[in-house]
């Protein structure tokens, strides 16, 4: 499966076939279509220790990436076209904006600068080759980043240049066990919750939201504590989730919140923060200028092919691996949505992307990256 047409790449065949194919357990047959689709258009692929499957084209600067992945998210989802729609796990998220960036990567030149395609194995879950992506294992590339990134997603064809961080972590309280009725002779970790909760509910009180992203949020989602109905527990754990908006780091934020909860307990009570294990980083918040070239020329394109339709500059409303790739200037864009007025798209049983949606982001991308690398 090649998505040819006459000796040139059909994006919407390479799709056809790609959603076809389960990514959601083992993401191996569908980088090996990838990679022998590569090769039969005259690219020379490599895939590097992470699982990343690179290639690039075109030399010097500027640099630009082109970056999504091929893994799905769980069950997949039975492929079906009807009416110029793809249903089927991956349609929209996110195979469909891969068609139309190795549609944008063939049709370039090579004279204005050079473009890559760095498309991650394990995107759904932690990430693991868009951490290791190191840009200098590509023969000709000295440095291990770029100077631009587009990162495919569904974005219905807008430019987004910026999205929230997602961290996660749990508070733990711990005080004294005692018996229950002798209250006082304890330190009881489970009464202390309800003072951490409401420094929680406040912690971000007196921050300003951020002018794109609007306000982080911060949600207690797990809560457990104590062992016998007749003792005074001496532990109590609360995991939080949090989306944060720039310039809140990860680091910053675990700091922050272990002092806030142990400011409003009290004082015989411990308090510890610890970020949830992970292999790699958390996605951190990013947000890329307006004025950056890349927004300007993909926006523009974006606007032409779809007669004003879409190309507007907004948020991305999920993390991505876009975070791994700031503070380069980074967009996220892509046919096909994550929810539409019947309900959810991507990550959903009735997962669909318009065939001329990517038929347009290809050639929105194509006209940018012409502009990008003129």
């Amino acid at each position: 499966m090649s998505g040819r047409v006459d000796g040139a790449f059909d994006p919407v065949g390479f799709l056809d076939s790609a959603v076809r194919i389960a990514s959601h357990e083992d993401v191996t047959e569908m980088r090996d279509v990838l990679v022998e689709t590569l090769a039969e258009h005259g690219a020379d692929p490599l895939v590097d220790g992470a699982g990343n499957t690179l290639a690039t084209t075109g030399s010097g600067s500027p640099h630009v990436v082109l970056n999504t992945h091929v893994d799905t998210v769980s069950p997949h989802v039975p492929y079906d076209r009807a009416d110029g729609v793809i249903h089927g796990r991956g349609a929209c998220d996110a195979k469909g904006p891969l068609a139309a960036m190795l549609a944008a990567f063939f049709a370039y030149g090579g004279d204005g600068g050079r473009l890559t395609l760095a498309i991650t194995p394990d995107e759904e879950v932690y990430s693991t080759g868009a951490a290791a992506l190191d840009l200098s294992v590509l023969p000709g590339v000295e440095s291990a980043t770029a100077d631009y990134y587009v990162v495919g997603e569904p974005t219905g064809l807008d430019v987004c240049t910026a999205a929230k961080g997602r961290f996660e972590g749990t508070v733990r309280l711990s005080g004294r066990n005692a018996h229950a009725a002798e209250p006082a002779s304890g330190v009881n970790a489970v009464a202390a919750a309800e003072d951490a909760l409401a420094a929680v509910r406040t912690f971000d009180a007196a921050r300003d939201p951020h002018p794109d992203l609007g306000p982080a949020t911060l949600t207690p989602t797990v809560i457990a504590g104590g062992e016998a109905t007749n003792q005074v527990p001496a532990d109590c754990a609360i995991t939080v989730d949090r989306r944060s908006v720039p310039p809140e780091t990860a680091a910053g934020f675990a700091a922050a919140l272990e002092r806030a909860v142990d400011d409003a307990t009290p004082a015989p009570v411990g308090v510890d923060f610890a970020p949830t294990e992970r292999p790699t980083p958390f996605l951190e918040a990013f947000a890329t200028d307006d004025d950056e070239p890349v927004v300007r020329y993909l926006s523009a394109a974006a606007e032409r092919v779809t007669d004003g339709a879409a190309g507007a500059i907004r948020p991305f409303t999920a993390a991505t691996e876009a975070s791994y790739f700031a503070p380069a200037p980074t967009v996220v864009f892509g046919p096909g949505v994550l929810a539409d007025d019947a309900g959810p798209v991507a990550h959903a049983d009735r997962e669909y992307v318009r065939i001329a949606e990517v038929e347009r982001a290809a050639t929105a991308l194509t006209d940018a990256l012409g502009g990008l690398l003129g």
